[in-house]
C-alpha cells in the first residue's frame, strides 16, 4: 500500500473540510429544510411557575383562518399513550399534562401551513391554572414543602438511579456521596480551617442556531431531521415512546450551528414526531431566540467548601457540599451531580475528602449539560477558595498550589490513580506565561490592575460506546461513516485526519458522511469532549481494519502489500476499477463503577482533561467596571490532531466562559425569566474580548487515545471565572463569591470595604 500523503496528517493544521461550504452558504442546516405539505408548529407556553391545569380554551385559535389543528397534551396520548421522556428520569411530558412546573413550559401547539398564522393563533389560546406553591432556590428545595414531582420515575438508562424508583415527597433527584479517609480527624488536627460558600447563576447555551426539528411520517415509519448532538439516542427514545422497533425510526442530522450541550437527548423531536403522526403530514418546529430561554439552561449552583490545612500549608482534609438547581425536569442533571461532583475537591492531593452532591428539582426552566458539564461551577468554588486560603496564610497562590497539586501516579478522591493528566505541567506553564515570578504593576489612581490564576480538571463520562465504518473505494478515495455531529468543533476534519494517517491517503480524498441512523453506526452522543477519544479510537480501529484487509487482498494477488498503490490492488483483483473494502471499529473503554456509599472506584474515567487560566484585569474603583486585558489558556489535550482547531477550541471556550463570568445571568421574577432576549441578556461582543488571548497545549500524550489525542472542547472554560475573581482581589482587595462579576457587584463590595455600603 503506497503512501501518498506528503506529510503526516495527524498533528497538521489542515483547513477544515467544511469551511468552504459554510462561508459560501452551501452548508446544510435543518432550519433551511422545506418539505412538501409541511405544517409549522408554534407553541403556547405556561405563564406561571407551578399549577394545576384547570382549562385550556383553544376555540379562538382554531377559528383563525389557515389553522390546520390545535394540539394539547391529552391529544398526544392518541399516538403516544405514555408521553414522558428524559435521559435520567421519564419526567418530562411532550406537552404539559395535569399541571405545569415552570413558566415557559409547552402547553399546546398550533399547526398551520404558514408559521405566521400559527404564531397568531397560539397567541389566542387561553389557559386557566390553579396555582401551587413554587420553589426556585436549590438549597431551599431540599426541605421545601413545594414538591415539583409527585413521584420519581427513573428512566432505567442508568443503573445507579434505580433505587430512586417511586420515591415521593422529595425534590432530590439524586444524592451522590464520596468518602475518602477521615475528614473529621483531619479537621480536629488541623492548624487552620477555612470555610466559604460560593454561588453560580443560571445562564444559557444560546447557540446562534436555535432548536429546530422536522418529522416526516411514512406509512409505517418516521424520518426525523433535527439539530441534535445525539441522533442515536433520539432514535432509541422515539422508538421507545412509539413502541416501534428502531428500524422504523430514522434520524438525520446535518451541520449544527452550535450546540454546547443544549441539543442533547430529546428536545423537540418527540413533539414533532407526535404531531406528524397525528396529522400524517411533515411538521416543523423552529424555536425563536427567546424560546431558547425556556428550553434548557445551565445549572445554577450553591457550593460550600471547607478545608483543613497544616502549618506547612498542606491541605489535609476537604469537605464539599454542592446543590445543583436542575429546574423542573432532570434532563441529564443527575449525571452532572455524580460524574462532575466527584471532582469537587479539586486537582489537589488530599488524603481525607467528604463530598455530598445533590440534584434538585425547582420550578425554573430545566437545566442540563453545558460546555464543561458542571466543572466550571466547581472550579469557581475550589479555585476561589484556594486563593483565599493562600492569601490568609500569606503564601503565594501559585506556590500554595504547587505544594498541594495532584501529580501523576497519585490517587484522586475516588481512589483512581492519575495517569496521563499533566496537571502540574499545566500549572507551571500557566505561571510561566503569566511571568508570575516577576514584579507586577498594580496601577495607581482610580484604575487598579491585578492578576490571577486558576486550574481545573474533568473526567470524561464513562462508560460510552462509539462505532465507525470506513468504506475504501477502488480509486483510493474513501468514505467515513460515523455519528459524531460536527457543530463547529471541527470533528469532521479531525476524524478524516485519523483515517488519512492510517491509510496513507490525502485528507481531501475522504468524505465524512453525516449522522443518519439508517446509514451511520451508533455513537452515544457528541458531548463532554468525548468524540476525539472515543470516536477517534473507533475511527482508527475501522481504518486499521480497512488497511489490514487491503494488505491481505494485495498479498492474495501476489502484490507487495506495503508499496502497491490502492487502485492497482483493486484492478488486479477485479480486472477493472471496481469493488470496495469495508472496515469497522467499535470502541468502549474500561470502567469500574463507583461504590454507591463511598464513591470509590479503581477506574472512574478513561482520561482526564486539564485546563489552566491566567488573567490580568483593570478595575475602575469609581464604577466597579472590570476590563480583562489578558487571558492565558493552557491545557493538556494529549497530542493535538489539528493544532489550529485546538487553539480555536481553547479560545472559544474561554470567551464563552468570560460571558458567564462578567455579564450573563437569567433574571427571574416569580419564576418568570424577565430578560429573555439578546437586548437584555448580555453575551460578549467583540469589544468585550480581551486584546490579549493566548492559548497553549502543553507537550503531553494520552497513551490510550488515538495517536495520543484526547478531547479539548471544554478545557478552556475551567479556570476563567476564578482566575478573574482572583485578579480582581489582587487589584482592589475585595472578594466576590457569586457570579457574575458585574460592575455593580464589584462596586458594592468596594463600597462595603470602605464602610459605606450601597442601600438596595
Amino acid at each position: 500500500m503506497a503512501k501518498t500523503a506528503q506529510t503526516s496528517p495527524v498533528g497538521s493544521s489542515i483547513p477544515r473540510l467544511e469551511g468552504r461550504a459554510k462561508v459560501t452558504g452551501r452548508a446544510e442546516y435543518v432550519h433551511n429544510l422545506r418539505l412538501p405539505g409541511m405544517l409549522y408548529g408554534k407553541i403556547f407556553r405556561s405563564t406561571i411557575a407551578h399549577g394545576r391545569i384547570k382549562r385550556i380554551d383553544v376555540a379562538a385559535a382554531r377559528a383563525v383562518p389557515g389553522v390546520h389543528r390545535v394540539v394539547t397534551g391529552q391529544d398526544i396520548r392518541a399516538v403516544i399513550p405514555e408521553p414522558y421522556y428524559g435521559p435520567a428520569f421519564h419526567d418530562q411530558p411532550i406537552l404539559a399534562l395535569d399541571k405545569v412546573r415552570y413558566a415557559g413550559e409547552p402547553v399546546a401547539v398550533v399547526l398551520a401551513s404558514d408559521p405566521h398564522v400559527a404564531e397568531e393563533a397560539a397567541g389566542r389560546i387561553v389557559a386557566e391554572y390553579g396555582e401551587l406553591p413554587a420553589v426556585y432556590d436549590e438549597v431551599e428545595a431540599m426541605t421545601s414543602k413545594a414538591i415539583v414531582h409527585d413521584v420519581l420515575k427513573p428512566a432505567g438508562t442508568f443503573p445507579d438511579l434505580k433505587h430512586l424508583q417511586g420515591r415521593k415527597d422529595t425534590n432530590v433527584a439524586l444524592d451522590f456521596h464520596l468518602r475518602r479517609g477521615d475528614t473529621e480527624r483531619a479537621f480536629r488536627e488541623a492548624a487552620h480551617v477555612f470555610e466559604h460558600t460560593f454561588r453560580t447563576q443560571q445562564v444559557l447555551h444560546l447557540p446562534l442556531e436555535p432548536f429546530v426539528s422536522v418529522a416526516d411520517p411514512a406509512e409505517s415509519s418516521l424520518t426525523i431531521h433535527t439539530a441534535s448532538q445525539s441522533p442515536s439516542f433520539v432514535r432509541t427514545e422515539i422508538a421507545r415512546l412509539l413502541g416501534w422497533p428502531e428500524n422504523k425510526v430514522r434520524v438525520k442530522v446535518p451541520y449544527l450551528g452550535g450546540g454546547f450541550g443544549a441539543k442533547l437527548y430529546i428536545k423537540l423531536e418527540a413533539l414533532v414526531s407526535a404531531l406528524a403522526l397525528l396529522t400524517r403530514r411533515p411538521v416543523k418546529i423552529s424555536l425563536t431566540m427567546e424560546e431558547q430561554f425556556y428550553t434548557l439552561t445551565k445549572h445554577a449552583a450553591t457550593l460550600r467548601i471547607k478545608s483543613a490545612v497544616s502549618k506547612d500549608g498542606k491541605i489535609t482534609g476537604r469537605q464539599c457540599e454542592v446543590w445543583w438547581n436542575g429546574g423542573a425536569y432532570a434532563d441529564i442533571g443527575p449525571r452532572i451531580t455524580q460524574k462532575s461532583g466527584f471532582t469537587a475537591a479539586g486537582p489537589y492531593d488530599i488524603e481525607n475528602v467528604h463530598i455530598d452532591s445533590y440534584a434538585l428539582y425547582t420550578n425554573l426552566p430545566p437545566a442540563g449539560a453545558l460546555r464543561g458539564f458542571g466543572i466550571p461551577q466547581l472550579v469557581w468554588a475550589y479555585e476561589s477558595h484556594t486563593d483565599l486560603i493562600a492569601r490568609e496564610l500569606k503564601m503565594d497562590p501559585v506556590e500554595f498550589r504547587r505544594r498541594n497539586i495532584l501529580r501523576e501516579g497519585r490517587p484522586q478522591a475516588t481512589g483512581t490513580v492519575m495517569n496521563d493528566a499533566a496537571i502540574d505541567t499545566v500549572l507551571e506553564r500557566t505561571a510561566e506565561r503569566m511571568s508570575w515570578g516577576k514584579p507586577f504593576d498594580h496601577g495607581s489612581g482610580t484604575i487598579r490592575r491585578g492578576r490571577g490564576i486558576a486550574i481545573g480538571f474533568k473526567a470524561v463520562i464513562a462508560p460510552t460506546t462509539s462505532v465507525a465504518i470506513v468504506n475504501l473505494y477502488a480509486d483510493g478515495s474513501c468514505a467515513l461513516y460515523c455519528s459524531t455531529v460536527d457543530m463547529g468543533q471541527g470533528s469532521d476534519t479531525a476524524m478524516a485526519q485519523i483515517v488519512a494517517e492510517v491509510l496513507g491517503i490525502p485528507v481531501e480524498s475522504i468524505t465524512v458522511v453525516h449522522p443518519d441512523t439508517d446509514v451511520t453506526p451508533y455513537d452515544m452522543a457528541t458531548l463532554g469532549s468525548r468524540s476525539t477519544f472515543h470516536m477517534g479510537n473507533a475511527v482508527r480501529l475501522a481504518a486499521e481494519d480497512t488497511r489490514d484487509k487491503l494488505m491481505a487482498l494485495a498479498r492474495e494477488q501476489g502484490l507487495p502489500a506495503e508499496t502497491t498503490p490502492i487502485r492497482e490492488v483493486f484492478r488486479k483483483k477485479y480486472g477493472m476499477q471496481a469493488g470496495n473494502i469495508l472496515g469497522s471499529g467499535s470502541f468502549i473503554p474500561t470502567y469500574a463503577p463507583m461504590d454507591h456509599d463511598t464513591g470509590q472506584s479503581s477506574n472512574v474515567t478513561p482520561f482526564w482533561m486539564v485546563g489552566g487560566t491566567g488573567a490580568e484585569v483593570e478595575v475602575d474603583t469609581e464604577t466597579g467596571h472590570v476590563k480583562v486585558t489578558r487571558l492565558v489558556n493552557v491545557a493538556d489535550v494529549g497530542k493535538a490532531i489539528n493544532p489550529e482547531i485546538v487553539e480555536t477550541q481553547l479560545s472559544g471556550a474561554a470567551i464563552m466562559q468570560l460571558g458567564f463570568t462578567l455579564s450573563e445571568k437569567m433574571e427571574f421574577r416569580n419564576g418568570q425569566c424577565i430578560n429573555a432576549s439578546l437586548a437584555e441578556y448580555k453575551i460578549p461582543g467583540i469589544l468585550d474580548i480581551p486584546p490579549g488571548i493566548e492559548n497553549e497545549a502543553v507537550a503531553a500524550v494520552q497513551k490510550s487515545g488515538p495517536f495520543g489525542a484526547k478531547g479539548v472542547g471544554e478545557s478552556g472554560t475551567f479556570g476563567v471565572s476564578p482566575a478573574i475573581a482572583n485578579a480582581i482581589e489582587d487589584a482592589v482587595g475585595v472578594r466576590l463569591t457569586s457570579l457574575p462579576l458585574t460592575a455593580e457587584a464589584v462596586y458594592r463590595v468596594l463600597r462595603a470595604k470602605q464602610g459605606n455600603p450601597l442601600q438596595d
